[in-house]
C-alpha cells in the first residue's frame, strides 16, 4: 500500500512538473516574450547591452538627450546658447541652400600646386548667408574639405578660396554650409563633391600647403586676400561618389570654457540613411578609444563630462552587422581635440588613455 501512495504521489508530482515548463520549452514562447507590449528595454539606459539584439545597441533612435557614456560622458540637450542664437536668426535655420563648386571643375587636371576654390549658394536661402561678424569673428561659412583633412571655414564667397602647396595626385573636394556654431545644414543639394588631379604643380614635399600669404589661417586677411588654410600632405582614397560616404564635421580644434560644457558632434551622410529614419546604416562614434556609442537619426547630439586635455574623437558608418562600410577609408576618422578649463592647461591627461597628434584651430 505504501509503495502504491508512493508511486501515485511521484506520477502526480511529474504531471504538474511538466505543466510548469511547457512555456519555457515551447519555441515559439522565446520569440513572444509580451507581444506588442513593454518588453523592459525602455528602462535601460541609452547604448546598453541588450541580449538578443547583437550587442551594443542605442535606444534611443528618437532622443539623444540621454544619459550614459564611458568616464562620465553623456548626450545632453542642445546647449541654451545655441537655443538663444537659433531664435535670434529667424528663419534662417529653415533655409534649404544649395552650393554649387565652380572651381575646380569636376576631374578637373590642375597644373600648379594652388588650387583656387570658387563656389555659388543659392535654394530657399531665408537670409542665410556666408559671412564673418567682424566683432564676434562667427558666422555663416562654408565647410571646405581637402581629401579627409578637417574643414576650414569659408565665409566671403565674394572671395576666392585657395589651397597653395597641394602635392600631385588625386584629390577629393567636398563643402557644404554651416552655421554660426558649425552645425551643418542637411538638405538636399547642400553637400558637393568634386574630385581633381594636380599635375606637375612643382608642391614642395617637405612643405606644407600654404594660403597665398604664407599664413596658417587667411579668415582675418586684409581685404582681396583669398581665404584659406595650410593643407598638410595627404592622399584622396579611392572614393566613389555613388556609394555610402560620411563626411566628418565636428568636434575640431580647441574649446575653452563654457564652449567645453557640451561638445557637438555632427557630420554629413550621402547615399545613405540612418536606421531611425528608415535606412539600414547607423553612426558609431567613441571618444578616447572608450565604449561604442550608436547615433540613429541624422542629427547632431552634444556630449557632456570632458575633462582638460587632449581627447580623440572617432565617427564611423557601420552596416547592420557593425562594420565600417568602406568607401576609401573616409567612413572611419579620427579627430583629435584639446578641452581648456578654467585654471587648467592643455598638459592634463583625458579620462582614458589614447594616443594623440597636434590639434586643429578651432572654426
Amino acid at each position: 500500500m505504501k509503495l502504491t501512495k508512493l508511486t501515485i504521489g511521484l506520477t502526480a508530482l511529474l504531471f504538474f512538473s511538466g505543466c510548469g515548463s511547457s512555456d519555457r520549452t515551447d519555441p515559439g514562447s522565446k520569440q513572444q516574450v509580451n507581444p506588442g507590449g513593454w518588453t523592459g528595454e525602455r528602462n535601460l539606459p541609452a547604448n546598453s547591452k541588450v541580449a538578443g539584439h547583437g550587442g551594443e545597441r542605442n535606444l534611443h533612435g528618437t532622443d539623444n538627450h540621454s544619459e550614459g557614456g564611458t568616464g562620465g560622458f553623456a548626450e545632453v540637450p542642445r546647449p541654451q546658447k545655441i537655443a538663444e542664437m537659433m531664435a535670434q536668426r529667424g528663419a534662417q535655420d529653415e533655409a534649404r541652400p544649395t552650393l554649387r563648386i565652380v572651381e575646380p571643375a569636376s576631374n578637373a587636371n590642375v597644373a600648379s600646386s594652388t588650387v583656387k576654390v570658387k563656389l555659388e549658394i543659392s535654394g530657399d536661402l531665408k537670409g542665410y548667408k556666408p559671412m564673418m561678424d567682424a566683432a564676434t569673428k562667427m558666422g555663416n561659412h562654408i565647410h571646405v574639405i581637402l581629401d579627409n583633412q578637417p574643414y576650414e571655414a569659408y565665409y566671403n564667397l565674394d572671395r576666392e578660396f585657395e589651397l597653395r602647396n597641394v602635392a600631385d595626385g588625386e584629390h577629393t573636394l567636398r563643402v557644404f554650409p554651416s552655421r554660426p556654431w558649425h552645425e551643418s545644414y542637411k538638405s538636399d543639394g547642400a553637400f558637393q563633391m568634386v574630385k581633381f588631379t594636380v599635375r606637375n604643380g612643382g608642391a614642395n614635399a617637405s612643405q606644407p600647403a600654404t594660403t597665398n600669404s604664407g599664413q596658417t589661417m587667411a579668415n582675418a586677411a586684409p581685404t582681396g586676400t583669398p581665404e584659406g588654410k595650410e593643407m598638410q600632405k595627404t592622399t584622396a582614397g579611392a572614393v566613389d561618389a555613388s556609394k555610402p560616404l560620411l563626411t566628418y564635421s565636428r568636434p575640431k580644434g580647441e574649446y575653452k570654457g563654457a564652449d567645453a560644457d557640451a561638445i557637438m558632434i555632427d557630420f554629413w551622410l550621402s547615399n545613405a540613411r540612418l536606421v531611425g529614419d528608415g535606412g539600414e546604416y547607423r553612426v558609431r562614434y567613441s571618444i578616447n578609444n572608450g565604449e561604442a556609442k550608436y547615433i540613429e537619426k541624422w542629427q547632431p547630439i552634444w556630449v557632456s563630462g570632458w575633462t582638460a586635455g587632449k581627447h580623440s574623437v572617432k565617427v564611423e558608418l557601420v552596416d547592420k552587422a557593425g562594420n565600417v562600410v568602406d568607401n576609401g577609408g573616409y567612413n572611419s576618422t579620427t579627430r583629435e581635440i584639446t578641452v581648456v578649463k578654467d585654471g587648467t592647461n592643455d598638459t592634463t591627461q583625458p579620462k582614458t588613455n589614447a594616443a594623440h597628434a597636434p590639434t586643429e584651430g578651432a572654426h
